[in-house]
């Protein structure tokens, strides 16, 4: 499960690092990252919570196509968690 979380603050990362991309939506990347490490909480209530973040980016008028994409990607990840 490690490296599968590993994969996905790869791509917060490329959210992050993508200067194309909004600042909320690179904000709300880092919250993200926070939050799927953040060991008080069960495991499932981060994921949803992330989940629930991403799906809210994703539907952003001001996201480019590139970082939607990206946003769905993770979240698929998350998914399989």
């Amino acid at each position: 499960m490690a490296t599968k979380i590993d994969n996905i603050n790869i791509g917060l990362d490329m959210l992050l690092e993508d200067s194309s991309v909004p600042r909320n939506i690179r904000r709300a990347s880092e919250e993200i990252k926070a939050l799927l490490v953040d060991a008080n909480e069960p495991m499932d209530v981060r994921k949803a919570r992330a989940i629930s973040t991403l799906d809210d980016m994703a539907n952003d008028p001001n996201i480019p196509l590139h970082g939607r994409t990206l946003v769905w990607n993770i979240m698929s990840q998350l998914e399989t968690l």
